[in-house]
C-alpha cells in the first residue's frame, strides 16, 4: 500500500483548535486564513468547515475571500457539516431547512464536495419509508447545488449498521446520496470491517480517519469528542480499514478526523502537521 497520490482532508475538528461538538462554542478560535495555510502547509488538500464556523467566516470576509484562500493554497476539497432533523418536521425541521438552505448555498459558492449529514442521533428505530423518502429529496437538492449529501453511520443513532445504511441510500438510489465511513463510528459500533465490501463503491462518498482507546472510558458521545487518538496511535486496525475502503474502488480524499482533547490545545502548525503525518503513515 502507497501514499503516492493520497490526498487527505482535515475534518473540521481536527485543526478547529480548542472546541469541540455542541460545547460552549463550534467557532474556531484560529481564522480561517491560518487554518487554510497551517493545513496547506502540512500537505492537506481538503478541508472541512462546520455550518456556525462558515457562517461566522462568511459574515466576516465573504465567499470571494473564502475562494481566493483556498485556491491561494491549493485546497481542492472542501466538506461541510453537519445538518441533522432533515426528515424531521415541526421547529425541529424549519430549523434544520434553514441550515440547509446556507449548506447548500455555500457548498454552491465554494465548490463543496459534500455536506455530511447525521441519522437519528439517539434513537433506537429507523423508519426507513420515511428516511428514504426525504434523503431522496436532499440528495436532489444537493445535485442541483453541484454537491453530495453523505449520510454518517453512528453507533449511537438509529443508522448504526451495515444493512440499515444500505437500506436507506440504495432505496434512495441516488447518486448525489451516499454514505460517510469513519473508523471509529464503525469500530465502536461493532462493524467489522469485512462488512464495507457490501456497499456498492457507488454508495461511498466520504471517509474519515482516526483511532481509539482499546475500550471507551466514558460513554461513547464522551469518548468520540474528546478521547479519539491519532492513527496508529491507538488499537484500530487503520491500515486494515484502508485496505478495504479501497477494495470498493473509492478514490475520493481521506478526511482526518481527530476529536482529541489533547490534540486541540497544540499549537495549530503542529496540530496540523501531527494529524498529517501520522495519518499519511498508514498508507505506506
Amino acid at each position: 500500500m502507497s501514499n503516492q497520490n493520497v490526498e487527505l482532508l482535515a475534518a473540521y475538528f481536527t485543526l478547529s483548535g480548542d472546541v469541540y461538538p455542541f460545547g460552549p462554542t463550534e467557532i474556531s478560535p484560529f481564522a480561517f486564513r491560518d487554518r487554510v495555510e497551517a493545513a496547506a502547509e502540512a500537505g492537506y488538500t481538503g478541508i472541512g468547515l462546520i455550518h456556525v464556523d462558515l457562517m461566522s467566516t462568511v459574515d466576516r470576509i465573504g465567499f470571494g475571500e473564502m475562494r481566493h484562500i483556498l485556491e491561494a493554497n491549493g485546497i481542492k476539497h472542501v466538506e461541510f457539516e453537519f445538518l441533522t432533523d432533515w426528515y424531521k418536521d415541526g421547529e425541529r425541521r424549519r430549523a434544520s431547512n434553514k441550515m440547509r438552505a446556507e449548506l447548500f448555498n455555500a457548498a454552491q459558492e465554494l465548490g463543496a464536495r459534500a455536506v455530511k449529514t447525521a441519522p437519528g442521533l439517539n434513537e433506537e428505530h429507523a423508519d426507513i419509508p420515511l428516511m428514504v423518502e426525504h434523503f431522496a429529496l436532499l440528495s436532489e437538492e444537493a445535485k442541483s447545488h453541484g454537491t453530495n449529501i453523505v449520510l454518517e453511520i453512528m453507533p449511537f443513532s438509529n443508522v448504526r449498521t451495515i444493512d440499515t445504511a444500505l437500506a436507506l441510500v440504495q432505496g434512495a438510489n441516488h447518486d448525489n446520496g451516499k454514505l460517510l465511513l469513519d473508523i471509529w463510528h464503525l469500530a465502536r459500533g461493532g462493524v467489522d470491517f469485512k462488512e464495507i465490501a457490501r456497499i456498492p463503491g457507488k454508495f461511498i462518498g466520504s471517509i474519515e480517519l482516526d483511532d481509539a482507546d482499546k475500550y471507551a472510558v466514558e460513554d461513547l458521545w464522551q469518548d468520540t469528542i474528546h478521547r479519539r487518538r491519532l492513527p496508529g496511535e491507538g488499537v484500530l486496525d487503520v491500515p486494515g480499514f484502508i485496505k478495504a475502503v479501497q477494495a470498493t474502488g473509492y478514490n475520493g480524499p481521506w478526511g482526518v478526523e481527530v476529536l482529541s482533547e489533547v490534540v486541540r490545545k497544540l499549537p495549530l502548525q503542529e496540530m496540523a502537521q501531527r494529524t498529517y503525518e501520522t495519518t499519511i503513515s498508514q498508507f505506506k
